[in-house]
């Protein structure tokens, strides 16, 4: 039961966003009482801490899919972060808005403790794109991913560029993907332009 709680409401979260699902909201549609609920949960931010972690672990299995597609590295990189930020995008903006606004320590954890896995699988990327030529040989392989990440909490989690007036994927186009291709030899940018 504690699985099926956490899947619908991290769907009824994603749908509607955090702070609009009440307990009973929530619970109506399972056809459960609120007594059930928190049987299983303390309260909504510790049911929070499980929906991020079943999200994450969806997203963890997203990268390891887009890893097996065979690509050269380049192509696979930038993939991958296109693929997260359409994710992050084709979520109702309202989820991601009030789990940075409400819960950012939620956030936070659930990013620190995926960070490692997600880089452990990104760096060898990097480090065969240097080898087989796709990025530069002065790419220093933990610096770029430090980098994109920044750049894409930047997109993603702040209002740093809501000055400018354009929409994200603007921003990603002009800070990631440039970003990326900045680390490319001219091999690594034409297997880009001709992949993707």
């Amino acid at each position: 039961m504690k699985e099926e709680i956490t899947r619908v409401a991290l769907e009824r979260f994603m749908q509607d966003g955090i702070r609009s699902i009440s307990i009973k909201k929530l619970v109506t549609p399972l056809g459960i009482s609120t007594k059930t609920f928190y049987k299983y949960f303390k309260n909504k931010k510790d049911l929070l801490e499980e929906c991020l972690r079943l999200m994450y672990g969806h997203y963890y299995h997203e990268l390891e899919a887009i890893l097996k597609g065979n690509e050269n590295s380049a192509v696979t990189l930038l993939r991958l972060f296109r693929n997260s930020f359409a994710k992050d995008y084709g979520v109702n903006h309202d989820f991601f808005h009030d789990l940075n606004y409400y819960y950012p320590e939620l956030q936070n954890a659930a990013l620190r403790s995926e960070q490692n896995n997600f880089a452990k699988k990104i760096l060898p990327i990097i480090e065969s794109g240097i080898a087989e030529g796709y990025f530069k040989n002065d790419t220093d392989p933990a610096i770029s991913l430090a980098g994109i990440g920044v750049l894409y909490t930047s997109i993603t989690r702040s209002d740093s560029y809501q000055h400018l007036g354009v929409s994200p994927q603007v921003l990603f186009n002009n800070l990631i993907e440039v970003y990326i291709r900045g680390m490319c030899t001219p091999k690594g940018i034409k297997k880009i332009e001709t992949n993707l």
